[in-house]
């Protein structure tokens, strides 16, 4: 079997995963693409190494989404809507939900289209940025479909509701500026700097305390939806299990010693 995620680990605890299944433009269904992704994501987690996740494509497209051949099969009378209902709880849903659990920071680098679940996908992730050539389409109802991996309730939060839903009663396709410009990207480069540019950003990110930064992850994720006092309380508990980290301690003191350093310098 082929494989069709790519895994790579620098020693700067940046992981890497290249979706490349080009004959389908990296589709996420019909495809043994989604069992990948948990067992990298397994992967991940058992690693105390891994500090950040970039997921992004090989060749012109980020994800088409739905495969059209997998779309094609499950209208056999044999798949009703009981079948299909169980195939993607136990498929492509398992996806956001194992996104959303990650402790680690995943940033999308978005090379080219990325198209109903493909956009869903980088909504999963907790930043996003995009080549000039990318292509963003909640294109679900274009097929007489809905988003069936969650992107009803990733857009909005990103975009806010009106943008959300603009894109996904119409189907139709952004350009990587005006994504910038909705906020669905944080930036946008050259096609050519994509993944330099996505591990400049991640090895910002690798350079902080893995355990703060983690915790830091948690806390914006909770933040979208639990109330004010109950984000409060975990982030008291997380900033008393902070304070007692070594890191945060050399932090400390590396601080401190700058700061004497400076007092005994002549004044100018």
């Amino acid at each position: 079997m082929s494989q069709l995620l790519h895994y790579e680990q620098d020693d700067q605890g940046i992981v890497t995963l290249t979706m490349d299944d080009q004959p389908t433009r990296n589709a996420l269904t019909g495809s043994t693409m989604v069992d990948e992704f948990l067992a990298a994501f397994r992967r991940v987690e058992a690693d105390p190494r891994v500090k950040v996740v970039i997921i992004t494509g090989r060749g012109r497209a980020f994800s088409s989404g739905g495969n059209i051949d997998e779309m094609q099969r499950q209208q056999r009378p044999e798949f009703d809507g009981t079948v299909l209902r169980q195939e993607y709880r136990q498929g492509i849903q398992r996806l956001p939900l194992a996104l959303y659990g990650l402790e680690i920071p995943v940033i999308a680098a978005v090379n080219g289209p990325a198209m109903g679940a493909g956009l869903d996908l980088a909504c999963m992730c907790d930043i996003r940025i995009a080549a000039r050539e990318a292509v963003f389409a909640e294109s679900f109802v274009k097929l007489g479909i809905i988003a069936g991996d969650g992107g009803a309730w990733f857009l909005p939060r990103i975009m806010g509701m009106s943008r959300a839903a603009e894109m996904t009663l119409t189907g139709d396709p952004i350009d990587a500026r005006q994504a910038l410009e909705w906020g669905l990207v944080s930036r946008v480069v050259p096609t050519q700097d994509l993944l330099a540019e996505a591990r400049r950003l991640a090895a910002r990110i690798a350079a902080n305390p893995g355990q703060a930064v983690r915790m830091s992850k948690r806390l914006l994720r909770e933040g979208q939806q639990a109330r004010l006092d109950t984000v409060l309380e975990m982030a008291a508990a997380f900033q008393a299990i902070a304070h007692k980290t070594a890191e945060h301690a050399a932090a400390v003191d590396e601080f401190m010693q700058r700061r004497a350093q400076r007092k005994k310098q002549p004044a100018a």
